[in-house]
């Protein structure tokens, strides 16, 4: 077997792509080395092919490497950082592509940062597996053949969609496969703040990778028909027999030095309507029970539930909420570590309900540390959600945003699934299949990121069991949403 593959890596002119190019040259299974650069006046590296586009992640790159790829199988490096295979990779490349007839395979890799090693595992693709951050690692191995059909079948020009729109073509006729294996390391020139990294996806600074995000798979959804379009069902308030016109729900759990402020904060809504706060403590242990008795004992709307149950996670508890007899007709959000930005946030919350006569009600929130000064990226807005395709575009992005409020005999009818994490854009994309969503795009929340609470302190483990989880509901919501069209 040889001279199977046409290798493409991204070209600035830094030395260790001469090292990378050597590195991949010595294997005989390479055809073509081609340098994709945006700099014209760089000098090329021997025995390597320069090809010029106007950005990286664009769709001339991808155009460009299906014209010149002529092996049956095309190799990209997405990053230009100094590449290192390990043992037989591209064999092992090859062969998994031939046995398993996939579009594209990609692998668990190294990441060397300065002199530390990280072991990265990726995750499988699912059908939903639609995020445009989903995790590839920094080599795709793609079928030759799969690739130019499915840029024969593109229309749009992106410049920042072109990976993101060519795996999505891919993704309707072949399987994506990962290889559970550490085929390769990659050398980082510079470390990156995992913090500023974060909300890198609803950066303000990034809209027009959003828009053009956006309508790679609102395509995509047209081709595998599920996308929806803005058909609502509109929502009949008052045909139920509230006690009380709105909730607050805070489930919590050991958050004893957070807890007060975030009841505070409910205790000091002004409203035209009556409004309790109903906190689920999942049974703490670190005086937070304490806490919220003294807090019910004083004022009579709030109202303290420690569940029978012991098996709860965060949509468990919110379960124990919403059922409960005292619930609201909404059902306001709101962390157990975080506050509302003024009094007026239930009162803003319940207006939009009505309205919009929607389901479902999402607010904008600001990034603060414990103190409440703001952090980048700041105000998160979620702007690149609008009324005629939100609930569509909802399955690429990883959030829907906060607070979430809910209009509750909808709630019950669906339930919240009884998990920590993801529970919650479960539910929003389930209202969102029948359903409008309103939205608040005015800062209405507080957000307060602490050592005890960033998720951008996740292990690689977690974060990708997080993130298998949210596949997971989108494919459920895929499947859905294609029966619908039948």
């Amino acid at each position: 077997m040889k001279n199977k593959i046409d290798v493409f890596l991204p070209f600035n002119g830094f030395e260790h792509t001469r090292k990378s190019v050597a590195e991949l040259a010595k294997d005989e299974l390479v055809n073509n080395i081609f340098l994709i650069t945006t700099d014209g006046k760089l000098n090329g590296i021997d025995k390597c092919t320069t090809l010029f586009s106007d950005s990286f992640t664009s769709s001339e790159t991808i155009n460009l490497i299906a014209q010149n790829s002529q092996s049956e199988f095309t190799l990209i490096l997405t990053k230009d950082d100094f590449l290192e295979l390990g043992q037989h990779a591209l064999l092992r490349f090859c062969n998994v592509a031939k046995n398993t007839a996939a579009g594209l395979v990609y692998s668990n890799y190294y990441e060397v940062k300065g002199e530390k090693r990280n072991s990265i595992p990726v995750i499988d693709y699912q059908f939903g597996s639609l995020r445009d951050d989903f995790n590839f690692g920094h080599l795709l191995f793609y079928k030759t053949d799969a690739l130019k059909d499915a840029v024969s079948k593109s229309s749009e020009n992106y410049k920042f969609a072109g990976f993101y729109n060519l795996r999505l073509k891919v993704s309707q006729n072949n399987e994506l496969v990962r290889v559970p294996e550490f085929l390769y390391k990659t050398i980082e020139l510079e470390p990156i703040d995992s913090s500023s990294q974060h909300f890198a996806y609803v950066d303000p600074k990034n809209r027009n990778v959003q828009i053009e995000m956006e309508k790679a798979v609102t395509e995509h959804l047209k081709d595998i028909d599920a996308y929806l379009p803005p058909n609502f069902k509109e929502v009949e308030f008052e045909n139920y027999n509230f006690k009380t016109a709105a909730s607050v729900v805070i489930p919590v759990f050991n958050r004893a030095n957070t807890i007060g402020d975030a009841v505070e904060s409910v205790i000091k809504q002004k409203a035209d309507f009556d409004y309790n706060l109903i906190v689920v403590d999942n049974h703490s242990t670190d005086g937070t029970t304490e806490k919220l008795q003294e807090f019910a004992e004083k004022y009579p709307n709030v109202i303290h539930i420690i569940p029978e149950r012991t098996d709860l996670g965060i949509g468990g508890c919110w379960n124990i909420a919403i059922d409960d007899e005292r619930c609201g007709e909404f059902a306001l959000q709101l962390d157990s570590d975080d506050i509302y930005a003024d009094e007026t946030t239930v009162q803003k919350i319940v207006d939009k309900f009505k309205e919009e006569k929607c389901a479902m009600v999402i607010g904008s929130y600001q990034i603060t540390n414990f103190d409440l000064q703001e952090i980048p990226p700041g105000l998160i807005d979620h702007k690149e959600w609008t009324p005629e395709n939100g609930r569509n575009n909802a399955l690429r992005i990883n959030g829907l945003g906060a607070p979430r409020a809910f209009y509750t005999p909808v709630l019950r009818e669906i339930k919240v699934p009884n998990v920590s994490y993801g529970e919650d854009y479960a539910v929003g994309l389930e209202i969102s299949r029948n359903y409008q969503i309103g939205r608040i795009y005015n800062s209405i929340y507080m957000c307060r990121r602490w050592d005890g609470n960033s998720d951008a302190l996740l292990d690689v483990e977690k974060a990708n069991a997080h993130n298998v989880y949210k596949d997971r509901v989108r494919t459920f919501e895929l499947i859905a949403r294609k029966r619908m069209q039948k």
